[in-house]
């Protein structure tokens, strides 16, 4: 089971944890370590079959590296002029850890979809705001069904024979009717939830609700551990020992203790998961073995 296996809120705060010394700490060696926590967790989730995932995101990671340097022309060092515009290696290394610290949050969320599915969501928020909880649960729902259902809607119009791949406008055309189509079966698919919803009687008044989760001793384990991991590079962070310059030279932070003790934390915090999968994977292998 690995990380599932612990309560749906504990897992939440874990992922809010990592994200944010990710997505608000702009030092680059954390960038860098939070690019490795989230995209071992995905192989480890993924088991490596996400492979346009990955292409996906690589060719996302080259378009916003190249965009920075290319409109921004901040630094001292130049490398090469385009058009009477010096292309600086200052913007060019901001703009390569920008987008790494972007992919490594796409790969966070990537991963949080596939472990917090929509009864774990339902769990967390259903006590704080039941309508919320199932806003979110019946958009994460919808999610795998509208792609299936335009796959199998483009493979109707293929086999029709409706339009042909070598053609632009013919897959334009074929485009525009599929996107008409889930439209029209989105719009249809949620009135027939909610006539289905309303004859059930719900929102009719109080109702109870049941969980298989239950928050034990391991999970509060588990979220101490998260927060003294993710309190150590936060207060660094505040205190501004982490604080990179970028323009008009790449300045990072003076080597120092606590800024050790900031990226040890912070690589147990991201990593915590992926060692976790692969310990359960050996595990089970070696259970496996005993048979």
């Amino acid at each position: 089971m690995g990380i599932e296996k612990y309560n749906p809120a504990a897992i939440l705060i874990y992922f809010l944890c990592v994200t944010l010394v990710a997505m608000f700490c702009r030092n680059p060696v954390l960038i860098l370590i939070s690019l490795g926590g989230a995209a071992a967790l995905f192989l480890c989730r993924d088991g490596g079959g996400g492979v346009r995932t990955h292409a996906a995101f690589f060719g996302l990671f080259i378009i916003m590296a190249l965009i920075n340097p290319l409109f921004s022309h901040n630094g001292a060092t130049v490398l090469f002029v385009v058009n009477n515009n010096p292309v600086t290696a200052e913007a060019l290394i901001y703009g390569v850890f920008s987008s790494a610290l972007i992919i490594a949050v796409l790969y966070w969320f990537r991963s949080f979809s596939l472990i917090m599915t929509s009864d774990r969501l339902l769990y967390v928020f259903g006590a704080a705001s039941p309508k919320l909880a199932l806003i979110l649960s019946m958009a994460l729902r919808y999610i795998p069904l509208f792609k299936k259902q335009a796959t199998r809607t483009l493979r109707t119009q293929r086999a029709l024979g409706l339009y042909t791949d070598n053609n632009i406008i013919d897959t334009a055309r074929g485009s525009g009717r599929v996107l008409s189509v889930m439209v029209t079966w989105a719009l249809e698919n949620g009135i027939i939830t909610a006539d289905s919803m309303s004859a059930r009687g719900y929102a009719s008044g109080k109702r109870s609700s049941f969980s298989l989760y239950r928050f034990g001793k391991r999970d509060a384990a588990f979220v101490l551990s998260v927060l003294v991991l993710f309190a150590v590079p936060f207060a660094t962070a505040l205190t501004g020992l982490l604080e990179v310059r970028w323009y008009p030279i790449v300045q990072p932070p003076p080597a120092s203790a606590a800024v050790l003790t900031a990226y040890v934390c912070y690589a147990l915090l991201a990593f915590l998961p992926a060692v976790i999968e692969t310990g359960e994977d050996i595990k089970w292998k070696y259970l496996r073995s005993k048979i």
